[in-house]
């Protein structure tokens, strides 16, 4: 386990190191000019030419790739061009408001889907089974943004309900509660995609493991539907319910971007997107730096919970 760990952990910086330069490239091809975008359109040359070179955005684009990767290794990760403040403070509260969403959409995830996975294997080929498949196939196809707006129409406009957008209200000075109402509407948007995926998965996985031979055993001898579906094949499916779990934390942290500009939640997706559109790059890159991290972070502890619920991981492994 140790040496796969120790795998992981050098393909995690291969991964974040790839993750950098293609990003940096693909922000040098967006068409504008951050000192324009900065100093606005009356600006004239000379003093937009005076900002590039103040920025250090004149210099050939390998120093300027080579110097951000230096400041990175001593945790620098630079100014924003735009409010002319350290990246650090501007994306960690961000990234912090982003964890929050993706958690509840997660647990969303996990305590609806796995259940309706586990029940409908149970009860393959009946009404349930296929209702429960149709509406997880039809939410999986489902646009984020376009669940998003129909949701807010629904629940925030039409009933009342719920807020439209924000994390706190700005007429009560917050607290849990108004966080909590604030989060429901964005973690359901979020949700509906990976919650499909996972509730397909677990079905699938299920209905294998109930075919299996010490399954017809555990039943002959006279042990509850119960204990047979929680106890013994939803442990041997969890192997695989993990792994597809991480990878959709993955989505997740991807997916909020539309669903943080929809509801106005103050998170990294919607920081991302204001600073693409104002083309502030060292935003841009530590957004999506803080995404690949989190992304190999979390799928090295989907893998490690893998091979402790898997002996044979551990195994082939060695």
């Amino acid at each position: 386990m140790t040496r796969v760990v120790g795998t992981r952990l050098g393909a995690t910086l291969i991964v974040l190191f790839g993750v950098s330069l293609i990003v940096f490239l693909l922000l040098q091809m967006v068409p504008g000019d951050p000192a324009v975008t900065i100093l606005g359109t009356g600006a004239t040359a000379e003093t937009a030419a005076a900002l590039r070179t103040e920025l250090g955005l004149d210099r050939a684009l390998p120093v300027q790739f080579f110097d951000y990767l230096g400041g990175l290794l001593q945790g620098d990760l630079g100014r924003s061009l735009t409010v002319n403040a350290p990246v650090t403070d501007i994306m960690v509260p961000r990234f912090a408001n982003t964890l929050i969403l993706t958690g509840a959409a997660l647990v969303l995830c996990i305590v609806i889907a796995v259940p309706l996975g586990v029940i409908a294997a149970h009860k393959q080929y009946s009404i349930f089974d296929r209702a429960s498949m149709v509406i997880s196939l039809a939410g999986a196809s489902v646009p984020v943004y376009w669940f998003g707006l129909l949701l807010i129409g629904v629940f925030s406009i039409s009933l009342g309900w719920l807020p439209t957008s924000g994390m706190y209200s700005p007429r009560f000075p917050g607290g849990f509660g108004d966080l909590l109402a604030h989060l429901i509407l964005p973690a359901v948007a979020a949700a509906l995609v990976p919650l499909a995926v996972i509730a397909r998965m677990t079905r699938s996985v299920m209905v294998d493991i109930l075919q299996q031979d010490y399954i017809r055993t555990l039943r002959a001898s006279g042990l509850s539907t119960t204990s047979v579906l929680w106890r013994h094949a939803l442990r041997n499916a969890l192997p695989p319910i993990v792994n597809i779990v991480g990878l959709q934390v993955g989505y997740l942290l991807g997916g909020v971007v539309f669903v943080e500009v929809v509801f106005g939640w103050p998170g990294l997706g919607q920081q991302l997107y204001t600073s693409i559109t104002q083309r502030d790059i060292p935003v841009v890159q530590a957004g999506v730096l803080f995404i690949a991290l989190a992304f190999v972070i979390i799928n090295l502890f989907a893998d490690t919970a893998v091979g402790l619920l898997d002996p044979r991981t551990r195994r082939a492994a060695h």
